[in-house]
């Protein structure tokens, strides 16, 4: 598939700025299928879309407040982003972005601006990252690592809930980048589609007859990268750390399995799921790479926001539904949808993969 099929013009003015308030005040696109004209929405109608035996798949990261800003040893501030725990390279070790990287050589060690956290700078990596190790105020071979509640309370002082690099104004709220049902800090970017969901919505799913499932998968900062080569199947996929719980595959498997309809909060949700379809595990890292002619075995309906052109979420939009995503993003620019990570949401239906021979979707007959 070539990378410019999944292009289309984005107007900086349908970038959201903020969330919507209150959260289930999004707008929701609601997909009827090829051919069908969309429905216009909110999220708080999303109940009365569900049937008894369906089951929504939530994705219950919580996004770590990983972005610290410290000050160098002159006096100059910088910037650690932590990434991702490196235990490859020793205890403690985070890959994180670091800036100014080019002034922090490795063995230097800078204070956080809050708190009192310190962070030792390490070796670069491939991709712009480098090794870091958070280190408590007095260090220890006791209290040195990633596993304590330490670093999750430093964080709390010293660290921020990092935004996607399109959103220019910090949140008043920072909970308003967190889900309602988030619960293991580890996250670099919130599941964006549930931060629509509130409390009472998921009760009102409840009432309609549908159940909840949730699932973890831990998301990256990759996931805002723009697929950068000519072809998509060539694109570099980022990996992922998920966990499906055997009690949600089993809910997952009944509901198929009784006419029910698995309705994912999310892309990750659905990667966490098509993953376990695809290995058997119930969790481990993913670089799952869902391309138009993929074969879902876990989903049947998805809900989520508006992505970035050419970006690998988009590519997993095209293999759900097929190329009319062009004319759902059209109308929904049209009616003045809020785009990407703080913007409205969507509700698509899966588009089955012909048999081998028959056209796709779109294609020349």
């Amino acid at each position: 598939m070539l990378t410019s099929d999944l292009d289309y013009p984005l107007p900086p003015e349908a970038v959201a700025q903020e969330p919507a308030s209150p959260r289930d005040a999004a707008r929701l696109l609601v997909d009827r299928g090829p051919g069908s004209v969309p429905d216009h929405l909110t999220v708080r109608d999303l109940p009365t879309l569900l049937q008894p035996g369906d089951l929504l798949v939530v994705n219950d990261t919580r996004v770590l407040r990983a972005r610290v800003p410290v000050v160098r040893a002159g006096g100059g501030a910088g910037e650690v982003l932590l990434l991702e725990p490196a235990p490859a390279a020793g205890d403690g070790w985070w890959e994180a972005l670091v800036r100014p990287s080019r002034k922090l050589r490795p063995g230097t060690v800078v204070n956080a601006a809050a708190g009192a956290l310190r962070v030792e700078l390490g070796e670069a990596l491939d991709g712009g990252r480098r090794l870091v190790r958070p280190l408590p105020p007095e260090e220890s071979e006791v209290t040195r690592g990633v596993d304590g509640d330490w670093l999750l309370d430093a964080l709390e002082a010293a660290g921020e809930v990092p935004l996607p690099p399109y959103i220019s104004a910090p949140l008043d709220d920072a909970e308003r980048y967190q889900t309602v049902f988030s619960r293991r800090p580890a996250s670099s970017a919130a599941p964006t589609a549930g931060l629509h969901l509130t409390d009472e919505v998921v009760a009102r799913c409840r009432d309609a007859g549908a159940d909840l499932a949730r699932v973890e998968l831990v998301v990256g900062l990759d996931t805002f990268r723009p697929i950068e080569v000519d072809t998509v199947e060539d694109h570099p996929i980022h990996s992922e750390w998920y966990r499906v719980p055997d009690a949600t595959w089993d809910a997952v498997q009944a509901t198929r399995a009784a006419g029910g309809r698995v309705v994912a909060v999310g892309t990750t949700s659905v990667r966490s799921l098509e993953s376990r379809a695809a290995t058997g595990q119930s969790e481990g890292r993913t670089s799952l790479f869902i391309t138009p002619g993929f074969e879902f075995r876990a989903v049947d309906l998805l809900m989520t926001n508006f992505h970035l052109p050419r970006s690998s979420l988009l590519a997993l939009v095209q293999a759900f539904v097929g190329e009319r995503w062009h004319d759902l993003y059209d109308d929904a620019l049209a009616a003045g949808y809020r785009f990407l990570s703080f913007g409205d949401t969507s509700l698509l239906r899966r588009t089955p993969v012909p048999p081998a021979g028959l056209p796709v979707e779109g294609s020349a007959s």
